[in-house]
């Protein structure tokens, strides 16, 4: 963890586990038209399709999946993606959030806050689930929780998020009485929070006791994420907490590597290093044995999502995705907009990647519990990290370059590089589409050739 130090003399007997995605090189929101009733939208690629053999083994293995429900759980969760982007389009301001479940996340619930949508939720494949608070309202809720933890402790109440599946929003605390006064101190009714209690306490996951991902001024170890550019400078995104801008890195072969250009922790957990010449970004996640996965994108997963990651301690596990924006309180502050998973993890796995199936979903934060036992982890989500710095995720479609900026005057117009939310409108060719999934638009994916993220309007 953070403070503690490691001698450059261990790392002759530590092996080679990390999540590089560098190679040294050896010598040098209108509403939507309604729903149409009939097939399920076609995605544009199954992940399932280019996910090696060890991920699905690895998926099988910790999520208790029989052989061969790896892989359709792989393809079902990329397709419930666009469906549940369609409904949130179509619903509008009733839409109060989306989850799969089933061992191969064959089944799509869309939460609405009127049971007149039940029918345009059904025709799209999904079932309906009405209650009583819409999206909107509870991240209103939770922005109230997180403006309160800038004046209170939350030591005792670690983490609060936004569960679309109980209508609520979490708060994780060691006992209900801490709970409690946390609720009343952000001034929410009671009624609208859930309490976990739990004597968890999340820590970074930063191991300086050695490793082999990559070393922070000769000292921390963290484990690289995924490669991205900005103009002609090659990099990697990682965990904030890792290193503060202009500290220098070396790989896990000892050699120079690069130096932190930007980064942010508390408040986002998230970094980028810039690296010398002698490294050669690369779309590739090293999975166990070798074995590599090649990232196509950085579409985001739904609460439910089966997700695997890896990190330079522990390597390969998976879980499942159980809420997107999460609150997490660590002893050096809190972080807000993380994902919280089911995936182990241990320090030194800080800065990992996660992905689901072939998309590139965010870098490890922090958590509690271990690879032994279980646990509970965070993630930085990728595209949040992108689009702050202004980075490009190295990807199979991408090209090296700077993202347009977001303002710019032709912002209407579709870009590769961008970041797109869920709703956001876009003109390209002459056609208006809106967005189905958040995700960073690659060059070779244009919104007419990518129904599963854009839809005609």
């Amino acid at each position: 963890m953070v403070g503690r130090h490691a001698a450059r003399s261990r790392r002759a007997a530590l092996t080679a586990l990390g999540a590089l995605v560098l190679t040294a090189l050896p010598a040098a929101a209108s509403a939507a038209p309604p729903p149409v009733p009939g097939p399920r939208p076609a995605v544009a690629e199954a992940p399932a399709t280019t996910a090696p053999a060890r991920m699905l083994s690895a998926m099988e293995r910790d999520l208790k999946l029989a052989p061969g429900q790896a892989a359709a759980r792989l393809v079902n969760e990329a397709e419930a993606g666009t469906r549940a982007g369609m409904l949130r389009n179509t619903l509008g301001d009733r839409f109060a959030g989306a989850w799969v479940s089933g061992a191969t996340s064959a089944e799509l619930t869309v939460a609405t806050t009127d049971a007149a949508d039940t029918a345009a939720i059904e025709a799209q494949g999904a079932e309906a689930a009405v209650v009583g608070r819409n999206l909107a309202e509870l991240r209103a809720v939770k922005e109230k929780l997180d403006a309160a933890a800038v004046r209170t402790r939350t030591r005792q109440t670690p983490v609060w998020s936004v569960d679309v599946r109980a209508n609520r929003v979490t708060v994780q605390a060691t006992s209900e009485s801490a709970a409690a006064a946390f609720v009343e101190a952000a001034g929410v009714p009671a009624e609208v929070v859930g309490v976990r209690v739990s004597p968890d306490q999340p820590r970074v996951l930063a191991d300086l006791v050695g490793g082999d991902a990559y070393y922070i001024n000769d000292q921390a170890r963290c484990s690289i994420g995924f490669s991205v550019t900005k103009d002609d400078q090659q990099g990697f995104a990682t965990a904030g907490h890792c290193g503060d801008p202009g500290a220098t890195t070396t790989g896990s072969n000892e050699a120079d590597q690069g130096t932190f250009q930007a980064s942010t922790f508390p408040g986002k957990d998230m970094a980028w290093v810039g690296v010398n010449s002698d490294w050669t970004a690369t779309p590739d996640v090293k999975a166990q044995d070798g074995e590599k996965i090649q990232v196509a994108g950085s579409v985001e997963a739904l609460a439910g999502a089966s997700v695997c990651r890896s990190g330079s301690t522990t390597g390969w596990h998976c879980g499942t995705i159980q809420q997107h924006d999460t609150s997490v309180t660590y002893p050096e502050g809190t972080v807000n907009g993380l994902t919280e998973t089911t995936v182990c993890a241990e320090p030194g796995d800080s800065g990992g990647p996660f992905v689901s199936g072939t998309q590139a979903q965010g870098t490890t934060s922090g958590g509690s519990g271990d690879c032994t036992n279980g646990g509970t982890t965070f993630y930085q989500p990728v595209n949040p990290l992108l689009s702050d710095f202004g980075l490009t995720l190295k990807t199979t479609s991408a090209a090296t370059g700077t993202p347009a900026p977001q303002d710019n005057a032709a912002a209407d117009a579709w870009a590769a590089g961008r970041v797109y939310e869920v709703g956001t409108t876009v003109s390209f060719d002459g056609v208006r589409y809106r967005c189905l999934q958040g995700h960073q638009a690659q060059g070779a994916g244009s919104p007419a050739s990518t129904p599963a993220l854009w839809q005609r309007v």
